[in-house]
């Protein structure tokens, strides 16, 4: 099969949070595409039925290991399984991650805070640096190269009564990235944030019918395109962004959105 562009065989791509949602969009882009995929997920169940569908959709390999992201030992382990499993890695999505919400700051406790830190931010921190550890092993041996990318939100964007603790993360993300692309650029190593809009994901999974009927009318109505977003539309800017067609792109954040934040009020 002739795949192009954005051809990905050979390459192996890592990510977080990935047996649902938005991380599994990614790795659906990308495997059908060619590359090998890795998942990290927290449920075996569900990492087994993601690893058969993504070898269903045309990855060469495929596996899976239950990682908490929070934990640093855990992440570095993690990735030297990957390497140990794979050969290498070309390109890491950090992307696991959860939202929670409280009526204000004033009413949100420190431990609600700190939970949530510590998995979207420190987790997603410790994910690129054992990333950017490996990919600058690779290039001290004359292979360089490769691609680190980051989930962020509209959050940073957009102020959210209640999710302080969400948009600090996404933000703190959002600088790492302009950092990391800095620093990596001299051995070829780019580094960008997609910053999706409202997706039906795995987050909204257990929600009354109703209520979830309300939530997509709301945000469809808000979005030019006059809908929600899916998961498979992350798969064409997944692919693009661990390909060698954004061999020159680094540094940025793409909004996948339908047009919402440049709606006019």
């Amino acid at each position: 099969m002739t795949r192009g562009l954005f051809d990905l065989t050979g390459k192996v791509v890592l990510a977080t949070g990935a047996n649902s949602g938005i991380g599994l969009g990614f790795l659906q882009g990308c495997a059908k595409q060619g590359a090998d995929v890795v998942l990290w997920g927290r449920r075996a169940d569900r990492n087994a039925k993601a690893v058969a569908h993504l070898l269903e959709l045309g990855a060469p390999r495929a596996s899976a290991l239950e990682v908490d992201v929070a934990n640093e030992d855990e992440v570095d382990a993690g990735f030297a399984d990957a390497v140990a499993r794979m050969g290498r890695v070309d390109c890491v999505f950090a992307n696991a991650g959860f939202s929670s919400n409280a009526k204000s700051i004033a009413e949100m406790s420190s431990k609600t805070y700190h939970d949530l830190i510590n998995v979207n931010q420190h987790g997603a921190f410790y994910t690129l640096r054992a990333a950017a550890r490996h990919m600058t092993e690779r290039a001290k041996a004359g292979d360089p190269g490769g691609s680190l990318v980051a989930c962020g939100s509209l959050s940073i964007f957009h102020g959210l009564p209640g999710m302080e603790h969400y948009a600090a993360a996404k933000g703190a993300l959002a600088a790492i990235i302009k950092s990391l692309a800095a620093e990596l650029g001299p051995i070829g190593v780019r580094a960008n944030m997609i910053a999706p809009g409202f997706i039906m994901s795995g987050m909204m999974e257990g929600a009354p019918e109703a209520m979830m009927e309300g939530i997509i009318k709301h945000f469809a109505s808000q979005t030019p395109m006059g809908r929600v977003g899916l998961i498979d539309d992350i798969e064409g800017p997944a692919a693009y962004l661990a390909s060698d067609a954004s061999k020159f792109h680094s540094g940025d954040i793409l909004i996948i959105d339908g047009a919402c934040t440049v709606r006019a009020p």
